[in-house]
């Protein structure tokens, strides 16, 4: 009979509670279904916080994880990748090597410097054309390599000197050539060309010097 009595009195308090007539100074004399409301605002206040701090944090994490791991799958498969093919880059710089060997061969030593000179001056004169000059300049030094560069003045017909530049592009060391002109040569039929010849020399010890001594003039 109690129970019912007490049952009554809560669906009493319940119909008549008016969220205007709370008394937030004295809340020992709110009604029980006040109370209630409160503890359960609480409560879901703490829930929501702990969402915020706890649960939102570990999906950060989550996140963070994914990332780290798409990542490092990249990381495996290019390394997997580069193990599959550990044979072919090894080949590739095998052939590496050795093509960079070949070029190293037909770049001129010091005392091979006279004797291309000697070929420069074959060239012209094989095809047909008066050397007029043939001047080595001071060797310049560059981060991987010495550059020597040669001012070289021919007198001839157009096609003679079509040869000559053609012959100098054979030879079998590198020479490059640039900066020429052409004009006539005073009076005459005959053209003057000036170019300037750059051959090249790898030597990581060698200190750049100056050539020995100008060309021979012709």
């Amino acid at each position: 009979m109690a129970d019912n009595n007490f049952l009554a009195d809560t669906l009493e308090q319940i119909r008549s509670f008016d969220p205007n007539d709370i008394d937030w100074n004295n809340m020992g004399s709110w009604p029980i279904i006040g109370k209630a409301v409160l503890c359960v605002s609480v409560v879901a206040a703490i829930g929501t916080m702990g969402y915020f701090l706890a649960v939102l944090d570990e999906r950060d994490r989550l996140a963070s994880a994914q990332n780290q791991e798409v990542k490092l799958k990249k990381d495996f498969e290019s390394k997997a990748f580069r193990v599959a093919n550990l044979e072919e880059y090894k080949a590739q710089m095998t052939e590496m090597e050795t093509t960079f060997g070949s070029l190293l061969k037909q770049l001129p030593r010091d005392t091979e410097v006279p004797g291309l000179i000697d070929d420069i001056s074959a060239a012209a004169l094989n095809s047909g054309l008066e050397l007029r000059a043939i001047d080595p300049r001071a060797i310049v030094a560059t981060e991987f390599y010495n550059e020597l560069p040669i001012d070289i003045e021919v007198v001839g017909g157009y096609h003679e000197m079509g040869a000559f530049v053609s012959a100098v592009a054979a030879l079998p060391r590198i020479v490059t050539l640039h900066d020429f002109s052409i004009k006539k040569d005073g009076k005459s039929d005959r053209l003057s060309m000036k170019i300037l010849a750059k051959t090249y020399q790898y030597d990581a010890d060698a200190k750049p010097a100056a050539p020995g001594g100008k060309g021979a003039k012709r």
